[in-house]
């Protein structure tokens, strides 16, 4: 029936789908691997399904001629597709699926380099050097942050530092700031160092990992 209905409408037909290689997974007796013994002895069916659709930035940015049409900025691959029989509290069995997604960056280069400056530790404060790209749109609400090489959202921050308001000296090549030692980490680890752009409402910059 699936298969119809994405021959017949056309937003079906964008979506892709895993080979189904598990049993159909309804209708089950509750708390079983048994399909319907009921009166209506229900004929089984693969009535759970996963479908999925990578909306590309360049489908849109294509038509105004920014990105080449067939390049995608991202991917989709699905690494497994499966059904869980051993939960039984349903009519259905569970289905789930696995994803790599891979994506492209809009800039092959890094739009600000930093890096640590000396030795990191609690006992003393700690200072970042970094510098941008000609046209890289600074703004005083950017700032620094120092994160654990494990995080996973820009907020996960440990501690951080104004790019203008920590500021303590600047050059034509590049701009110092500092972070306080009552701000560092005192069991130490493995950090990296990222500029937030607050104009890009993003991470435009990354330091190779480090210990503190």
């Amino acid at each position: 029936q699936l298969n119809m209905a994405k021959k017949k409408e056309a937003f079906l037909k964008e979506f892709k789908e895993g080979p189904l290689q598990f049993k159909p997974t309804y209708k089950f007796d509750l708390y079983s691997e048994v399909y319907d013994t009921s009166e209506k002895k229900r004929k089984p069916a693969w009535t759970d399904r996963i479908l999925w659709k990578v909306k590309n930035l360049c489908e849109v940015a294509s038509k105004e001629g920014e990105f080449p049409e067939e390049e995608n900025l991202i991917s989709v691959t699905q690494n497994n597709y499966v059904s869980h029989m051993s939960y039984g509290i349903s009519d259905h069995k569970p289905v789930t699926g696995t994803f790599k997604l891979e994506m492209k960056p809009l800039v092959s280069d890094p739009l600000v380099m930093l890096s640590p400056e000396g030795e990191w530790s609690a006992e003393h404060d700690v200072f970042i050097r970094y510098s941008t790209v000609p046209e890289f749109p600074s703004s005083a609400w950017d700032w620094i942050g120092l994160f654990q090489v494990t995080f996973r959202h820009v907020n996960d921050y440990v501690t951080y530092a104004w790019v203008e308001d920590d500021e303590i000296s600047s050059n034509k090549d590049s701009k110092q700031v500092y972070i306080s030692a009552s701000e560092i980490p005192k069991m130490g680890g493995e950090f990296l160092l990222c500029y937030y752009s607050n104009n890009l409402q993003s991470i435009v910059g990354i330091s190779e990992p480090f210990q503190v």
